[in-house]
């Protein structure tokens, strides 16, 4: 089953932070086959968030909400079950000073495969 690590941090506690210790802990998940893909986030001052709403298109500077903790990035894991994903995360570098949120993925079915 695929999880989804999200990794959430104050992003000044990154500043400085050495790449090479989260590229390190890709290359170990890719190396055990867990690994989907990984990547990091640009600074939250780079999002844009955009909505549709009565069929009318907003685009706004900025995340969705202002927060403590901004995602920094993630890691899409493979995993056996829950626990594994859980294990795998706790060794991903930023929960020291941040995070991470882990989320089963769910597959898209269209309503017509859906079982009755």
């Amino acid at each position: 089953m695929k999880y989804l690590c999200l990794v959430y941090c104050d992003e000044r506690k990154l500043e400085g932070w050495d790449d090479a210790e989260c590229m390190a802990c890709g290359q170990a998940f890719r190396d055990s086959g867990h690994l989907v893909a990984a990547e990091a986030l640009q600074p939250v001052h780079t999002a844009t968030t955009v909505r549709v709403r009565g069929g009318k298109v907003s685009i706004t500077d900025g995340p969705f909400a202002e927060t403590k903790e901004q995602l920094a990035g993630f890691y899409l894991l493979d995993a056996k079950n829950l626990d594994e994903a859980l294990e795998m995360a706790a060794k991903i570098p930023p929960a020291t000073v941040g995070s991470i949120e882990v989320r089963p993925i769910r597959e898209l079915m269209p309503r017509e495969l859906l079982p009755r």
